[in-house]
């Protein structure tokens, strides 16, 4: 099928991607983009950190331009999508109307987790997704002002980083034994503790949230162990869920996301799915995994809209992440699933610079690279394409 209306769901990343490849795989017919905010879609890795620490507007974020729209015949309607009616091909909208599709697309992305603890709905608790939720912790960053960020993840971390830019104290709490715990390895953990220690967040682990307190607005959070923490305004930052109420609702098959084929389709063979929403069997890693990454969520949208026109693709691309801190860029290439090792190129004890590789029986399966691009391209590209040999070489490189 390459006519009629595609209908994607969701102004992300991934929805972006596949109403371009849409055009690039020959669909002749309509397009509809669905989304729920006004603004031009746009990229979300920067809010927690250029966006955030004010060096570019969210026009400048924008992943395609208004013209492209146009000139690709891409219809933009903004509103809420409520149900997808499947036997009659249509989608009911917030508004109240309804839209047919001939094909569908579920981009719907993933939301915050919420923080489960008294006080969690106080004014000045913030959860970064959002531009708007940006702009409000914008408003609350004022130099000199005390910011708590309850997690310490990646988003955490970088949220730290760009308000210690802004000239706010900033406490870090994290739950785990760990900053990174679930990601990274004791040794890149204990790096990143240290570089934001160096620049002045005070980083806390093992510190559960048991209530923020406050009048209508939260000034401090109490942590189980008894201890406060004065609080001008919180970030929570422990993590996302993926957005399938639709789908669940519509009565695909949802397994902490999404579930799709190596073609990105749904349990219903006329739905596909693509981005943080979806979850997926990684064959190299031999398990299902919902990967929370852009690359992962544009490859996944390139081969939705092969499926959609009728052309045989499949996704196979190797994950890959990046997290931008201070003048740190964390480039990760695989997924450190079950390794048993590792080996480190550099000494992340004193240097600004390194690569830790996982391995597994021997073989190199990931590699967290700081500030070391050289070594991360040439991972990825040996994780992608590598023969036997070429595993060889690199496991006795990094082995030395």
């Amino acid at each position: 099928m390459s006519s009629g209306r595609a209908v994607v769901v969701g102004a992300s990343h991934a929805g972006v991607q596949l109403v371009t490849s849409l055009r690039r795989e020959g669909w002749s017919g309509e397009i509809v983009l669905v989304g729920d905010e006004s603004a031009l879609p746009y990229q979300r890795p920067p809010l927690s950190k250029a966006y955030l620490a004010g060096k570019c507007s969210l026009k400048e974020l924008a992943i395609r331009s208004e013209d492209f729209y146009v000139k690709q015949n891409v219809e933009r309607v903004t509103a809420s999508v409520q149900e997808i009616d499947r036997p009659a091909g249509e989608l009911v909208l917030g508004t109240g109307d309804r839209l047919s599709y001939d094909a569908l697309a579920l981009c719907t992305g993933a939301h915050p987790r919420r923080l489960r603890a008294e006080g969690a709905d106080l004014d000045g608790v913030h959860y970064l997704r959002q531009s708007s939720g940006v702009e409000r912790i914008r408003e609350d960053a004022i130099p000199g002002r005390n910011a708590v960020i309850v997690g310490g993840g990646y988003i955490g971390l970088e949220t730290a980083a760009s308000l210690r830019s802004l000239g706010l104290h900033v406490t870090v709490l994290e739950a785990a034994d760990r900053v990174l715990e679930r990601v990274t390895a004791p040794e890149v953990s204990a790096f990143f503790t240290r570089i934001h220690q160096e620049e002045g967040v005070d980083v806390r682990t093992n510190a559960s949230v048991e209530a923020l307190v406050g009048d209508t607005r939260v000034r401090e959070v109490v942590l189980a162990s008894g201890e406060s923490v004065q609080a001008d305004f919180v970030i929570v930052g422990i993590g996302i869920e993926p957005t399938t109420e639709l789908a669940e609702a519509a009565g695909l098959v949802v397994d902490d996301g999404i579930l799709i084929d190596a073609h990105a389709r749904t349990s219903d063979p006329d739905i596909v799915a693509a981005g943080d929403c979806t979850s997926q069997d990684i064959p190299r890693y031999g398990r299902r995994i919902r990967l929370e990454s852009v690359p992962s969520a544009v490859e996944q949208a390139k081969v939705a809209a092969a499926t959609i026109c009728g052309n045989d693709k499949e996704v196979a691309a190797l994950p890959w992440f990046w997290s931008d801190q201070y003048d740190l860029k964390l480039q990760i290439a695989g997924l450190n699933t079950a390794y048993d090792d590792i080996v480190m190129s550099g000494d992340p004890t004193r240097d600004r610079d390194f690569t830790c590789y996982y391995l597994r029986k021997g073989e190199p399966i990931a590699a967290d690279c700081v500030n070391r691009p050289r070594d991360f391209m040439t991972t990825k590209r040996m994780l992608t394409q590598g023969t036997a040999a070429d595993m060889a070489a690199l496991t006795a490189e990094v082995a030395v």
